[in-house]
This record gives C-alpha cells, sequence and structure tokens, in this order.
C-alpha cells in the first residue's frame, strides 16, 4: 500500500491535510519509531499533518494522562495516580465532573501494541482511523457526507478530551466529530475555529463518494439561497 488518493482536501478545501491513524500488534515495516516522545498524544497529529511518518509505543503516550487514558495504554498504579491528580484538578475547576469520567471513550490497554501515524495520502498502512481537522463549514460537509454514507455519528460531538474521538469512532464504526478542547489547541497549534472529525477507515471510501454530491449540491444551494435573499430582501 503506498498513500491513499482521496479528494477530501479538494472537495473541502482543508488547509490541513488528513491524517492515517492505526492502532496495531507491531510496527509497519519501514516505518520509524518517532525520534521524540511528545508532551501529549493529540501532539503527533500535528507532527503527521506537517508531512511525518512514524509509529509510536506505549512510552510514547505518558505525558499526557488523559491521552494515555484514552489510548488504552498500559499504566502504572503511579501513573494511573497521576491520572486521578489531574482529574481531581479538572473537577476542582467545575471543569468536570466525576460522573462523566467513566464516560470518556477509550480504548481496552490489553490490546496495545503501537499507534502508526502518517499523513494520509503518505500512509502506507491501512488507517482505523482518518482524522480531519477543519473549521464548521467543512465538518458540516463531513458530517452530512457520513449521514448520506449510513455511518452518521449517533453520539453528541465531543468536547473534552479531544482524543477521545478516536475510540469513539473505532468503537462505534461510525463518524465522530470534536469541537476540540484547549489542551489539543495548545498541542496541535489548531486555530480558535478547528474542530475534528474522525472517519473510520473502512467507511473512507463511502463517506468520499457521498461528500462530492454533498460538495457539489451545498454549492448549489448557496447560489439558490443567495438568489433568493436578493429577490425577497
Amino acid at each position: 500500500m503506498r498513500g491513499m488518493k482521496t479528494h477530501l482536501e479538494e472537495l473541502l478545501g482543508l488547509s490541513s491535510p488528513p491524517i492515517a491513524i492505526a492502532f496495531l500488534a507491531e510496527a509497519p515495516a519501514g516505518l520509524a519509531r518517532v525520534a521524540r516522545s511528545a508532551a501529549a498524544s493529540c501532539s503527533y497529529w500535528r507532527r503527521a499533518a506537517d508531512g511525518e511518518a512514524f509509529y509510536t509505543e506505549a512510552a510514547d503516550h505518558l505525558g499526557c494522562a488523559v491521552g494515555a487514558h484514552t489510548h488504552g495504554v498500559p499504566t502504572t498504579p503511579e501513573q494511573q495516580g497521576q491520572l486521578m491528580q489531574l482529574i481531581e484538578t479538572m473537577v476542582g475547576l467545575e471543569y468536570l465532573s466525576m460522573d462523566e469520567v467513566p464516560q470518556i471513550p477509550h480504548r481496552t490497554p490489553s490490546d496495545f501494541g503501537v499507534v502508526a501515524y502518517a499523513p494520509l495520502a503518505a500512509a502506507t498502512f491501512a488507517p482505523d482511523v482518518v482524522l480531519v481537522r477543519g473549521d464548521v463549514r467543512q465538518l458540516m460537509l463531513l458530517a452530512e457526507a457520513a449521514q448520506a454514507a449510513g455511518v452518521g455519528s449517533g453520539a453528541p460531538t465531543l468536547g473534552r478530551p479531544t482524543c477521545a474521538v478516536l475510540p469513539q469512532a473505532l468503537q462505534s464504526a461510525r463518524g465522530s466529530a470534536s469541537f476540540g478542547c484547549v489542551g489539543n489547541r495548545v498541542y496541535t497549534g489548531a486555530a480558535e475555529g478547528d474542530g475534528y472529525y474522525a472517519i473510520p477507515g473502512a467507511a473512507l471510501a463511502a463517506i468520499e463518494i457521498k461528500l462530492a454530491v454533498v460538495a457539489r449540491a451545498n454549492a448549489e444551494l448557496k447560489k439558490f439561497h443567495q438568489a433568493r435573499q436578493l429577490e425577497l430582501g
């Protein structure tokens, strides 16, 4: 497999390329381990969008206790304690309630091997998830295409933590959206108006077919509404 030629960037007018992410038992042949561990798991999204292709091991996700949890990274009792400290801080700030914690989508630690990342167009592995970063209009088009393809999200759009959008898409086998959290914007450089849409790898082709239709229909409907506005004032 030598990259996935798609029209997502063209159809959506993306400024940041979609990235391929896969949770694998072992590293794909020819793919190097990330050169340095990042402060948060979502930091790797930025590197892949910038053109890097690499894989990470469990130790590369321990910089962020929340990311380690959502990715299903095996942790020691000490690291689990760090996660609880962070959660307690969020609860203390009234940013999170303890009742919400069990509801945060996450993978199970028992099957964690490596995580592979690459720009979608250059991926040499089959993605479990294709992650798109875009503005509200672009994500609206994707959500409409996913709905038309029969894999629209049945869950609310996520807020914090943004990295939970990956397990949600994986576990539901449906498109999943996130508004993005403050930590993600710091670690990825995402603009204030950006959000995310996670596409299950198996649904990518079907969504892309529908996206072409949806994008064309929206362009025509925009003309219709603009003409109607001029006519009716």
